[in-house]
């Protein structure tokens, strides 16, 4: 439920960048792996709240990263395998994330 405020967010940001454009085409998001967005929901929304602005009828484009984490013992840097989150080098479990709980509005794209 949380996508809703979320989309509403983004559509606001769009419209105020979007300048003396006469509509919005495409917006690209990036969406980390580990974050709790869900890309469906989004567009779910961005379809019922987008409706009558300069972003009806616009593309949603969900760039995913993938997670990736760094070993704090060895500073190797790892994407998971199965959820299993054990440096693969060295075996640690001191680990820090480095990639995967991003959510951002990367660029708009208008005619």
């Amino acid at each position: 439920m949380h996508e809703l405020p979320i989309s509403q967010d983004i559509l606001s940001i769009a419209l105020r960048h979007a300048g003396e454009a006469k509509r919005i085409i495409r917006l690209n998001l990036v969406i980390g792996d580990l974050s709790s967005i869900v890309g469906d929901s989004i567009q779910f929304y961005w379809d019922i709240i987008s409706k009558g602005t300069l972003a009806e009828g616009s593309t949603l484009h969900f760039e995913r990263i993938k997670a990736r984490f760094r070993c704090s013992d060895c500073e190797n840097e790892f994407e998971p395998v199965d959820r299993n989150f054990e440096c693969q080098k060295c075996g640690g479990y001191k680990v820090e994330l480095v990639a995967g709980r991003e959510f951002r509005l990367e660029s708009i794209e208008v005619e």
